[in-house]
């Protein structure tokens, strides 16, 4: 996501997500200050009108705008009236109307484009407490969600049937608290009963559109982000200098979705569901960070050129990352998982190219769990780094080490398992068509091999030659291990260019 577009997104939540609960007191007025310092800060443009009677601060025509640098884009969100009412408990109740106006607007390929999103909610409680310097703000709706409002390209606005999209909140509550000293820490904590989305398109020149229900049940949310107070908003660089950091998980219970609609004058649909997971994100000056999991995953896929549906499902999908973002002549950890946990699919798919039942059906398993260091030798975050990269067609890094922890592949009868240790020369590439030269160890377990040839030869996949050849490679490449049908291989590369096959020199 790029610095313009988290900007944007934490507009909106300086206005539908925010804090807690302290003991302290705080004005109408001291609110109003700190969310125009905070807006400021992330580069924001704020204007408004402010009347006072009694305990209340009317903040009228607020415009909340953001340009992106070196670009055309633009974001504004426009607020009719904001009311903040002193409860005489030193805490302050904010009132926004049930619906306010977005746009962000830009230019792509010459041409200038512009969209509104309808933010609105219904019964939205939101209180804030504590101290200018640490205020906790609590909420609550029933209701809450944007939608888009319309688009308009170059003069031309788009028919409403053409795009439409709506995301809608129930039973959401929360807080978040913001503690400023020398950086501004935000804390915030959510969770609501559901989450809908509806999208739909159609094509104006042609046939093909489409529309995607879904929803997700009983979600929770928890980040902290940090931010410097020498932060500056209007330079991407400064997300990155240091000091700045964000991590968050989200988590569901359930979700569902489908799809249907027409491709090239054939209908389509599609239909998923889970029994929850998580997305997890971190992030700063130093690194970036994901970890997403879907549990007990479903899908099912009709189409106009089969008769019957596509039916899958998955125990367990998962994928993680974490990686280096600091440019530096040092070596920085970095280190990949992916699974594909019990992977099943219909007999009615499995009968296209098995119909006997000859393979095992048995649930497959893919898993990688990987961990090494590299070094970032371009600042991805600088756009004259990155075109000049691209003309002087240099490398942005070097892979230094990688170490394979787990290799799990297991399906239609057979299984591989392995690990490694590698380091990699990065001065001598000549060997590798370009690729450093790696040092290390390969350890391979292969069990059914054998059989599953014998299988396939059976069901005329293969011909009784390409079977010797594979189990000529086989034999090159491992040895017999100690149970039946299984073999062991270790392929070690080393430092003057070697490669051996347990013990044997193959190159």
């Amino acid at each position: 996501m790029s610095a313009f577009l988290r900007r944007c997104s934490g507009a909106v939540l300086a206005y539908a997500v925010v804090t807690q609960g302290a003991f302290a007191d705080v004005t109408a007025q001291q609110v109003w200050d700190d969310w125009q310092a905070y807006l400021s800060q992330m580069g924001y443009t704020v204007s408004a009108e402010q009347s006072i009677s009694g305990g209340v601060t009317t903040i009228t025509d607020m415009n909340v705008a953001l340009s992106a640098p070196d670009t055309d884009g633009s974001f504004k969100m426009t607020v009719p009236q904001m009311t903040l009412t002193e409860n005489g408990d030193g805490t302050v109740s904010i009132g926004l109307p049930e619906s306010f106006p977005m746009t962000l607007s830009g230019e792509e390929e010459g041409e200038a484009f512009s969209v509104d999103i309808e933010y609105y909610h219904t019964g939205l409680d939101m209180v804030v407490s504590g101290q200018p310097d640490d205020m906790t703000y609590d909420y609550s709706a029933p209701t809450l969600g944007m939608k888009l409002g319309g688009v308009q390209v170059e003069d031309e606005t788009l028919p409403k049937d053409m795009l439409a999209m709506d995301f809608k909140l129930t039973d959401l509550s929360g807080d978040s608290r913001m503690k400023i000293g020398e950086t501004r820490t935000v804390d915030q904590k959510m969770t609501a009963a559901g989450l809908t989305y509806d999208l739909a398109f159609t094509d104006p020149e042609g046939s093909d559109d489409g529309k995607i229900n879904g929803s997700m049940n009983q979600l929770t949310f928890e980040g902290t982000n940090v931010i410097p107070e020498d932060f500056d908003g209007t330079d991407p660089q400064s997300f990155f200098n240091g000091g700045v950091s964000f991590s968050g998980l989200f988590t569901y219970a359930s979700g569902q979705a489908a799809i249907e609609g027409t491709s090239e004058g054939q209908a389509f649909s599609m239909a998923t569901q889970s029994e929850g997971g998580r997305f997890g994100a971190s992030l700063d000056d130093q690194r970036l960070a994901y970890d997403v999991e879907q549990n007990s995953a479903n899908l099912a896929v009709t189409t106009a050129e089969l008769p019957f549906p596509i039916e899958m499902a998955m125990a367990k999908t998962g994928l993680g990352f974490e990686f280096p973002v600091q440019q530096s002549e040092e070596e920085q950890p970095f280190g990949l998982s992916v699974n594909v946990t019990d992977f099943t699919m219909s007999d009615v798919l499995w009968s296209i190219f098995d119909p006997a039942g000859a393979l095992p059906r048995d649930p497959a398993t893919i898993a990688l769990d990987a961990t090494g260091t590299a070094k970032i030798l371009t600042n991805f975050f600088d756009p004259a780094a990155i075109e000049a990269l691209e003309t002087s067609g240099e490398a942005p890094g070097e892979l230094n080490s990688l170490k394979i922890n787990e290799l799990l592949v297991s399906m239609v009868g057979a299984k591989l398992t392995g690990d490694a240790d590698f380091t990699f020369d990065n001065s001598s590439t000549e060997e590798f068509d370009g690729l450093p030269a790696p040092a290390g160890v390969a350890n391979l377990q292969l069990a059914g091999a054998n059989a599953l040839i014998d299988t396939l030869i059976t069901m005329g996949v293969i011909g009784e030659s390409d079977a010797m050849g594979a189990r000529m490679m086989m034999g090159l490449m491992a040895v017999p291990g100690d149970e039946p049908d299984t073999l062991n291989s270790k392929i070690e590369f080393t430092k003057d260019g070697q490669i051996l096959a347990n013990g044997q020199r193959i190159k």
